[in-house]
Protein backbone atom coordinates (compact mmCIF):
# COMPACT_ATOMS: atom_id res chain seq x y z
CA UNK A 1 0.00 0.00 0.00
CA UNK A 2 1.34 3.13 -1.07
CA UNK A 3 0.54 5.80 1.43
CA UNK A 4 2.04 9.36 0.81
CA UNK A 5 0.73 13.08 2.27
CA UNK A 6 -1.44 14.15 4.81
CA UNK A 7 0.09 11.05 6.60
CA UNK A 8 -0.54 12.03 10.41
CA UNK A 9 -3.81 12.38 9.32
CA UNK A 10 -4.29 8.71 7.69
CA UNK A 11 -1.78 7.09 8.10
CA UNK A 12 -4.03 4.19 10.28
CA UNK A 13 -6.47 3.75 7.38
CA UNK A 14 -8.56 1.03 8.92
CA UNK A 15 -8.76 3.58 12.12
CA UNK A 16 -9.87 6.14 10.65
CA UNK A 17 -12.27 4.80 8.47
CA UNK A 18 -13.84 3.37 11.50
CA UNK A 19 -13.93 6.99 13.24
CA UNK A 20 -15.03 7.93 9.85
CA UNK A 21 -18.27 5.82 9.33
CA UNK A 22 -19.36 6.44 13.11
CA UNK A 23 -19.47 10.29 12.64
CA UNK A 24 -21.23 9.68 9.42
CA UNK A 25 -23.82 6.85 10.81
CA UNK A 26 -24.15 9.41 13.78
CA UNK A 27 -24.89 12.59 11.02
CA UNK A 28 -27.56 10.09 9.49
CA UNK A 29 -29.18 9.60 12.62
CA UNK A 30 -29.51 13.35 12.91
CA UNK A 31 -30.92 13.93 9.44
CA UNK A 32 -33.56 10.82 10.38
CA UNK A 33 -34.63 12.65 13.32
CA UNK A 34 -35.09 16.19 11.70
CA UNK A 35 -36.91 14.88 9.33
CA UNK A 36 -39.25 13.22 11.75
CA UNK A 37 -40.03 16.25 13.68
CA UNK A 38 -40.61 18.46 10.40
CA UNK A 39 -37.25 19.73 9.44
CA UNK A 40 -36.97 18.80 6.26
CA UNK A 41 -34.79 20.80 4.61
CA UNK A 42 -32.36 20.96 7.46
CA UNK A 43 -32.88 16.69 7.55
CA UNK A 44 -32.26 16.80 3.68
CA UNK A 45 -29.18 19.06 4.19
CA UNK A 46 -27.41 16.63 6.47
CA UNK A 47 -28.10 14.12 4.37
CA UNK A 48 -26.59 15.98 1.44
CA UNK A 49 -23.64 16.00 3.58
CA UNK A 50 -23.04 12.45 4.42
CA UNK A 51 -24.04 11.83 0.53
CA UNK A 52 -20.97 13.87 -0.47
CA UNK A 53 -18.58 12.55 2.32
CA UNK A 54 -18.97 9.04 1.01
CA UNK A 55 -18.30 10.18 -2.57
CA UNK A 56 -14.44 8.63 -2.15
CA UNK A 57 -15.37 5.05 -0.53
CA UNK A 58 -18.12 4.49 -3.46
CA UNK A 59 -16.00 5.81 -6.34
CA UNK A 60 -12.87 3.45 -5.24
CA UNK A 61 -15.06 0.54 -3.79
CA UNK A 62 -13.24 0.18 -0.28
CA UNK A 63 -14.80 1.44 3.08
CA UNK A 64 -10.92 2.40 4.06
CA UNK A 65 -11.35 5.48 1.39
CA UNK A 66 -12.38 7.67 4.13
CA UNK A 67 -11.96 11.49 4.65
CA UNK A 68 -9.84 12.52 7.66
CA UNK A 69 -12.31 12.02 10.65
CA UNK A 70 -10.98 15.53 11.62
CA UNK A 71 -12.84 16.85 8.50
CA UNK A 72 -15.61 14.54 8.68
CA UNK A 73 -15.79 15.81 12.77
CA UNK A 74 -15.57 19.52 11.56
CA UNK A 75 -18.66 18.27 9.48
CA UNK A 76 -20.99 17.19 12.58
CA UNK A 77 -20.11 20.34 14.79
CA UNK A 78 -23.45 22.18 13.16
CA UNK A 79 -25.78 18.55 13.91
CA UNK A 80 -24.34 18.36 17.18
CA UNK A 81 -25.00 22.39 17.82
CA UNK A 82 -28.85 22.01 17.25
CA UNK A 83 -28.90 18.91 19.57
CA UNK A 84 -27.33 20.15 22.07
CA UNK A 85 -27.81 24.16 21.90
CA UNK A 86 -31.21 24.28 20.61
CA UNK A 87 -32.92 27.51 21.21
CA UNK A 88 -29.74 29.53 22.84
CA UNK A 89 -29.53 32.79 21.13
CA UNK A 90 -26.71 35.24 21.71
CA UNK A 91 -27.49 38.97 20.93
CA UNK A 92 -30.72 37.79 19.31
CA UNK A 93 -29.16 35.40 16.72
CA UNK A 94 -30.34 31.41 17.02
CA UNK A 95 -27.76 28.80 17.31
CA UNK A 96 -30.11 26.16 15.41
CA UNK A 97 -30.73 28.74 12.60
CA UNK A 98 -28.50 31.50 11.01
CA UNK A 99 -24.81 30.34 12.43
CA UNK A 100 -25.61 26.64 12.33
CA UNK A 101 -26.79 26.99 8.83
CA UNK A 102 -23.41 28.87 7.95
CA UNK A 103 -21.05 26.63 9.71
CA UNK A 104 -23.05 23.71 7.87
CA UNK A 105 -22.40 25.38 4.20
CA UNK A 106 -19.07 26.20 5.22
CA UNK A 107 -17.85 22.52 6.44
CA UNK A 108 -19.59 21.32 2.86
CA UNK A 109 -17.19 22.95 1.09
CA UNK A 110 -14.04 21.83 3.22
CA UNK A 111 -15.07 18.35 2.31
CA UNK A 112 -15.32 18.95 -0.83
CA UNK A 113 -11.70 20.82 -0.99
CA UNK A 114 -10.52 18.06 1.10
CA UNK A 115 -11.60 15.32 -1.41
CA UNK A 116 -9.84 16.92 -4.20
CA UNK A 117 -6.87 17.64 -2.17
CA UNK A 118 -6.64 14.01 -1.01
CA UNK A 119 -8.01 11.84 -3.52
CA UNK A 120 -7.60 13.24 -6.86
CA UNK A 121 -4.19 15.08 -8.39
CA UNK A 122 -5.94 18.68 -8.23
CA UNK A 123 -2.74 20.63 -6.75
CA UNK A 124 -3.94 23.78 -4.92
CA UNK A 125 -1.75 26.37 -3.90
CA UNK A 126 -2.37 28.16 -0.65
CA UNK A 127 -4.10 31.31 -1.73
CA UNK A 128 -6.03 29.66 -4.10
CA UNK A 129 -7.38 26.92 -1.57
CA UNK A 130 -8.56 30.35 0.40
CA UNK A 131 -10.40 31.37 -2.73
CA UNK A 132 -11.54 27.70 -3.88
CA UNK A 133 -13.26 26.99 -0.27
CA UNK A 134 -14.57 30.97 -0.13
CA UNK A 135 -16.26 30.26 -3.67
CA UNK A 136 -17.61 27.39 -2.84
CA UNK A 137 -19.39 28.11 0.31
CA UNK A 138 -20.89 31.09 -1.54
CA UNK A 139 -22.17 28.70 -4.36
CA UNK A 140 -23.76 26.48 -1.58
CA UNK A 141 -25.42 29.21 0.23
CA UNK A 142 -26.80 30.75 -2.90
CA UNK A 143 -28.24 27.04 -2.98
CA UNK A 144 -29.17 26.77 -0.01
CA UNK A 145 -31.59 30.00 -0.51
CA UNK A 146 -33.00 28.79 -3.68
CA UNK A 147 -34.11 25.33 -1.82
CA UNK A 148 -35.70 27.58 0.95
CA UNK A 149 -37.30 29.62 -1.51
CA UNK A 150 -39.05 26.65 -3.44
CA UNK A 151 -40.01 25.09 -0.28
CA UNK A 152 -41.79 27.93 0.54
CA UNK A 153 -43.14 28.07 -2.57
CA UNK A 154 -44.04 24.60 -3.26
CA UNK A 155 -44.28 22.69 0.26
CA UNK A 156 -46.12 26.44 2.01
CA UNK A 157 -43.28 26.12 4.18
CA UNK A 158 -41.49 29.35 5.78
CA UNK A 159 -37.93 29.33 5.62
CA UNK A 160 -37.97 32.42 3.56
CA UNK A 161 -41.61 33.79 3.31
CA UNK A 162 -42.87 33.85 6.79
CA UNK A 163 -44.93 36.75 6.29
CA UNK A 164 -42.48 39.75 6.65
CA UNK A 165 -42.23 42.63 4.12
CA UNK A 166 -40.30 41.23 1.35
CA UNK A 167 -37.71 44.06 1.85
CA UNK A 168 -37.09 42.93 4.99
CA UNK A 169 -36.56 39.39 3.85
CA UNK A 170 -34.25 40.54 0.91
CA UNK A 171 -32.12 42.35 3.26
CA UNK A 172 -32.21 38.98 5.79
CA UNK A 173 -31.32 37.62 2.92
CA UNK A 174 -28.35 39.83 1.65
CA UNK A 175 -26.83 39.37 5.40
CA UNK A 176 -26.76 35.83 5.25
CA UNK A 177 -25.04 35.88 1.81
CA UNK A 178 -22.09 38.29 3.78
CA UNK A 179 -22.23 35.68 6.99
CA UNK A 180 -21.86 32.63 4.64
CA UNK A 181 -19.25 34.59 2.65
CA UNK A 182 -17.13 35.12 6.09
CA UNK A 183 -17.56 31.74 7.12
CA UNK A 184 -15.90 30.95 4.00
CA UNK A 185 -12.96 32.30 4.51
CA UNK A 186 -12.70 31.40 7.99
CA UNK A 187 -12.97 27.80 6.26
CA UNK A 188 -10.71 28.47 3.43
CA UNK A 189 -8.25 29.61 6.10
CA UNK A 190 -8.77 26.47 8.16
CA UNK A 191 -7.86 24.40 5.12
CA UNK A 192 -4.59 26.33 4.28
CA UNK A 193 -3.84 25.55 7.92
CA UNK A 194 -4.49 22.14 7.95
CA UNK A 195 -3.43 21.96 3.66
CA UNK A 196 0.00 23.18 4.91
CA UNK A 197 0.48 21.77 8.71
CA UNK A 198 -0.63 18.21 7.54
CA UNK A 199 0.02 17.37 4.28
CA UNK A 200 3.40 19.43 3.80
CA UNK A 201 2.12 21.46 0.19
CA UNK A 202 2.45 19.50 -2.67
CA UNK A 203 2.62 15.55 -0.73
CA UNK A 204 -0.67 13.85 -0.95
CA UNK A 205 -2.39 10.71 -0.41
CA UNK A 206 -2.02 9.12 -4.07
CA UNK A 207 -5.30 7.97 -5.13
CA UNK A 208 -4.09 4.25 -5.82
CA UNK A 209 -4.09 4.71 -1.90
CA UNK A 210 -8.27 3.44 -2.36
CA UNK A 211 -7.10 0.39 -4.29
CA UNK A 212 -4.80 -0.54 -2.21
Amino acid sequence: MTQTGLRAVVEDRRTNAVVGWAILAFLTAVAGRELLVGEQMWGAFVLCVVAVAVVPPAAYRDATAMLPWEVLGLASLPAVGRVLVAGETVGGMTFTGRVTTYLAVATVALIVAVEFDVFTPVRMSHSFAVFFVTLTTMAAAGVWAVARYLADTVLGTGYLLDGRPEEVIETALMWDFVAATLAGVLAGLLFEYYFRRRADGAARVDVEVAEA
